[in-house]
């Protein structure tokens, strides 16, 4: 993994968790948990995508969709758990 890859995650990370925050209102955790939601978000996004067989296409902006999609995901399961 180059020093770009790790970059590139973190700045996408650091966007989808920003983007999601703002979607799912009540949730600020600043930078560093803005890039951390991102890049779980990334993940989560990446697999249900896989699962429901969604390609949206290749890209920059696939990953920052499939991250900011996963953090929402993310975001609201953390809003469910909090209040159960």
């Amino acid at each position: 993994m180059t020093v770009e890859t790790i970059l590139i995650w973190i700045l996408v990370g650091a966007l989808a968790g920003w983007l999601a925050g703002l979607v799912v209102r009540g949730f600020g955790f600043g930078l560093v948990g803005n890039i951390i939601i991102g890049i779980l978000g990334a993940f989560l996004g990446g697999w249900l995508f896989g699962t429901l067989g969604v390609a949206i296409g290749a890209g920059i902006i696939n990953s920052i969709f499939t991250a900011f999609i996963g953090a929402v995901v993310l975001l609201l399961l953390v809003r469910v758990l909090k209040r159960a």
